[in-house]
């Protein structure tokens, strides 16, 4: 189930280590905030990811169930609010849920997948894409 508030973090796909150096590690952080997920019976999904600072995008889409023994997956897209630093905004984002681990001690849910810039804005072309991870909050 992906209701829930989750801690969202995505990362630049550089190909470069960071060689312990923590600038270098943090400067691939591409973007940070607080995805706020509900999820319908019938896999709808619906919610806000909120950047702080009144940048805030509505979320919609669904779950993907998955063949075999994958995990499971969803695809949502979050568009920019009108009169707000987000007007015109699009971001799409794929991604699935980690595996639980049987005897995994203190694991906490996470998600992973890839986000891609869908429209651009000031000036950041679209197409860009990042990856991202996501920590269950509460």
């Amino acid at each position: 189930m992906l209701t829930g508030d989750w801690i969202y973090r995505s990362f630049l796909n550089d190909k470069k280590l960071v060689a312990g150096d923590p600038q270098a590690a943090l400067a691939l952080i591409f973007g940070e905030g607080v995805m706020q997920i509900n999820q319908g019976a019938s896999g709808y999904l619906s919610g806000t990811f909120d950047m702080g600072g009144g940048y805030v995008l509505d979320l919609v889409g669904s779950s993907l169930a998955h063949a075999g023994s994958g995990p499971p997956g969803f695809e949502v897209s979050g568009k920019g609010r009108d009169g707000t630093p987000t007007e015109g905004w699009q971001y799409d984002y794929r991604g699935a849920e980690n595996h639980a681990w049987p005897d995994g001690v203190d694991q906490v849910p996470t998600l992973v997948g890839t986000v891609i810039r869908s429209k651009p804005h000031g000036g950041a072309p679209a197409g860009y894409s990042a990856s991202f991870i996501c920590v269950l909050g509460n």
